[in-house]
């Protein structure tokens, strides 16, 4: 008889914990009962930062999937189906088999405590170390120090995406402590990768690498990436790449995309020019700068609308997404608008400073985080008014909030909508609008 993951899941909410409890010795003891198959599975790159870390996974394995690699990917959080954490040899985990593998880190854990996130990990690698692949790509769940991911031995690549201020109650209350936790994943005598970073983070890296006998290859230094004549070219100490641009919209992609790229080349997994073309035109990334083309909420927006969403929600996430959309405004203008949700625990003055003078409006929505509570619509609405100074009103959902712009755009250029400022809004817009990852 097999056990439905929904009814499992839903079982396991009520009983074990869904916060975060750092620590490594839950996983070890766990993983020890179970033969260590976190010592079993293919090569791992490593992934931690701030901003990026899953647009940096994405593009890592396009690039190896395009070279005809075979990966699995581990990466949190979801956004409508729990199976979208787990990829095992390029597709996404089988509901019944995740249900297994869960099942079976419970028996092992013998009921002693232990986090949501660390069964989840542990069923990742069972399932990753049964099954073949050229590489495993883990994504930190929080910090990298002490995350349930950093029990695993001979990375490939450890890979540092842009480290910014976020989680400052588990991760300490400087940039400084924060990129010393989120360095806390470089492995001595393996390679280690960051994205540029400002001074203080860097030293602190530089630190860690030093401890490790490597050298760490840093963004703007040792390789950079930018755009040139509308191409992505990509310099290393080694190597000069001459690349289309990817996909994933942004000029933070620019930067993600060049950090993949200087891991492969580290791991001594970098394909030709061609084949990393091919790469970042297929990544995907959903609900990072996402055009939303179809489904239910579309047909609900202002006819002729371009509607994106984007699930990030600090203030780095903030500046990109922000800068993203001001450079579109320079190709193609159109009236801005935002339709955002937050948590009680995102700093959301901090998010949306970087849209004044660029929106015309936010319409706050409520969400449902579960076990953080979503912040008031009015309340956020008033705050986003009064100390950001954008125009902002509250609406009881993103449907309503997208109908009430319809009824005002009549006759007007066709708007820009944003959706952001929650993954967990992300999730339900992908939800009901009937345009789930694949």
């Amino acid at each position: 008889m097999t056990t439905s993951l929904d009814g499992l899941l839903a079982r396991l909410s009520k009983t074990v914990p869904a916060g975060w409890d750092l620590g490594l010795d839950r996983m070890e003891r766990v993983l020890a009962r179970l033969g260590d198959p976190h010592l079993a599975v293919p090569p791992p790159i490593h992934v931690a930062g701030t901003n990026g870390k899953g647009s940096t996974t994405a593009f890592l394995r396009a690039i190896l999937e395009a070279a005809g690699k075979t990966v699995h990917v581990y990466t949190s959080p979801h956004l409508v189906r729990f199976a979208e954490r787990i990829r095992v040899a390029g597709r996404l985990a089988e509901d019944e088999a995740l249900a297994a593998a869960i099942l079976r880190a419970e028996a092992a854990n013998g009921g002693e405590p232990i986090t949501f996130f660390e069964l989840a990990t542990i069923a990742a690698f069972l399932l990753f170390a049964e099954t073949k692949a050229d590489a495993t790509i883990l994504e930190v769940g929080l910090g990298g120090r002490l995350d349930a991911t950093n029990v695993v031995r001979d990375r490939l690549v450890s890979v540092i995406t842009p480290i910014s201020m976020d989680h400052e109650a588990f991760l300490g209350d400087t940039l400084a402590k924060i990129a010393t936790e989120k360095a806390g994943i470089v492995e001595r005598g393996r390679p280690v990768v960051s994205a540029p970073q400002v001074d203080e983070v860097a030293a602190v890296l530089e630190r860690a690498a030093a401890r490790a006998g490597v050298p760490l290859r840093l963004g703007g230094r040792e390789w950079t990436a930018g755009l040139e004549d509308g191409r992505l070219v990509w310099r290393s100490e080694r190597d000069l790449l001459d690349l289309p641009p990817p996909r994933l919209l942004g000029p933070h992609q620019i930067v993600n995309a060049g950090t993949a790229l200087a891991a492969l080349e580290a791991a001594d997994l970098l394909p030709d020019a061609e084949t990393v073309g091919h790469g970042l035109a297929r990544v995907e990334w959903p609900a990072r700068m996402q055009r939303l083309t179809r489904g239910a909420l579309v047909e609900a927006a202002p006819a002729g609308a371009e509607i994106w969403l984007d699930g990030g929600h600090n203030p780095g996430a903030g500046e990109v997404i922000a800068a993203t959309l001001a450079d579109l405004a320079d190709r193609a203008p159109r009236p801005l608008h935002l339709v955002a949700g937050m948590l009680e625990t995102k700093d959301p003055l901090g998010f949306f400073r970087p849209f004044a003078g660029l929106v015309r409006a936010v319409t706050t929505v409520p969400i449902a985080g579960g076990d953080h509570p979503g912040r008031d619509p009015e309340a956020l609405a008033a705050l986003i008014r009064d100390r950001a100074g954008i125009p902002a009103r509250a609406a009881a959902s993103v449907r309503a909030a997208l109908a009430d712009l319809a009824g005002e755009a009549r006759g007007a250029t066709p708007p820009r909508i944003l959706i952001c400022g929650s993954l967990y809004l992300a999730g339900e817009v992908l939800r009901e609008n009937g345009t789930p990852p694949e």
